[in-house]
């Protein structure tokens, strides 16, 4: 079918690229067949279960992967293939998945490390907890052998290492060998019926193109190119790149890639840049939340980057998973908006880089 309808555009594709090599960027989807991702929807879909999974995984823990998947935000496929991988869904009777560990020191049938976990096996929810321990039936234990709770946990510990962007990255961390990667990703795609991975639809590049493509400017599209490109990256307090970031640095490194210098921190960049009325932000402005120690509504702790009106590049915290575009609309504390690039520092710094030579 594919082959078909590659030879019946083959003339209009030869054409298009002779116009417009510009053009070359969105042949792949074309010829694929495929439908454009929905870049609007940052949601992590509820993948139908294929007739593998719905034989091979007992209904509660099918249900038990799908409600805290979606809860968390990974892929319920991969959480059931590391539940199949690790302990058969629990039904293994080898060392460590009913009771005491492993030779490792792995327990339950999600297989998490003692120490990982928590410290011990059953931790009362009222105490402090430093590690994954989980409640995911609200009775109050979080217990490493109750397939709710150790779910719940594995859910927390893939978002924090990169799902439901890099979901590669966040298997490597679970357990550091690609062979493993590689096994979990193969089990999931047999348990979607469509046989496949989803990501969200801002972790997919063929979004970026029109977001990049509808900058008011070129200087806006160099800003949001650099910073789409580091989404799957983790969050790092005091991080400017190139591996990691914090959530102003993002944003002091994407205007330094278009030539220009902002205040490095979210406190020194809200008065810096001139104050946009809630309606008339635009890509390229600064989006600030009351979020964090110490801050306030005229002292706001976190800054996104408007990538488009309703969603902003985020590096949001250490346990909120990767750099990634999210919707702020739905978001509590927002205090405002600004234009850096109106700031009088930056408009004479424009103007030096329109003089410059080429």
């Amino acid at each position: 079918m594919r082959i078909a309808l590659a030879i019946g555009i083959a003339g209009f594709v030869l054409i298009a690229l002779i116009m417009s090599p510009m053009l070359m960027s969105s042949i792949p989807s074309f010829l694929g067949g495929g439908d454009l991702p929905d870049c609007e929807d940052g949601s992590t879909q509820v993948q139908d279960a294929s007739d593998n999974a719905t034989s091979d995984i007992p209904p509660n823990y099918l249900e038990l992967y799908k409600k805290h998947g979606k809860k968390i935000g990974v892929q319920w496929t991969i959480l059931a293939a590391v539940g199949k991988r690790e302990s058969d869904h629990g039904r293994s009777t080898m060392a460590g998945v009913q009771s005491g560990t492993n030779y490792a020191g792995a327990a339950g049938p999600m297989q998490f490390l003692i120490s990982t976990w928590g410290g011990k096996a059953q931790i009362p929810m009222t105490e402090k907890v430093n590690g994954y321990a989980s409640d995911g039936d609200d009775d109050g234990i979080a217990d490493v052998y109750n397939p709710a709770d150790a779910i719940l946990g594995a859910a927390k510990m893939l978002k924090r290492n990169g799902a439901p962007e890099n979901v590669r990255q966040a298997l490597f961390v679970y357990n550091r060998a690609w062979w493993y990667v590689d096994q979990v990703e193969a089990i999931a795609k047999k348990y979607a019926k469509d046989g496949e991975v989803k990501v969200p639809p801002q972790a997919d590049d063929s979004c970026d193109e029109p977001l990049v493509e509808a900058a008011p400017s070129d200087v806006v599209g160099k800003i949001l190119a650099y910073a789409l490109a580091q989404r799957g990256k983790p969050y790092l307090w005091g991080g400017t790149g190139p591996d990691a970031y914090d959530c102003s640095g993002i944003i002091y490194m994407a205007y330094r890639s278009a030539g220009l210098s902002i205040p490095r921190t979210t406190f020194g960049q809200w008065p810096f840049g001139v104050k946009v009325p809630a309606g008339s932000e635009q890509p390229g402005d600064l989006v600030f939340f009351n979020a964090g120690p110490g801050t306030g509504p005229d002292n706001p702790g976190h800054v996104g980057l408007v990538v488009k009106k309703g969603k902003m590049v985020e590096a949001r915290c250490r346990l909120c998973g990767p750099i990634k575009v999210t919707s702020y609309l739905v978001r509590d504390g927002i205090v405002g908006f600004t234009r850096p690039l109106q700031n009088p520092d930056v408009v004479e710094q424009l103007k030096k880089l329109q003089n410059s030579p080429l």
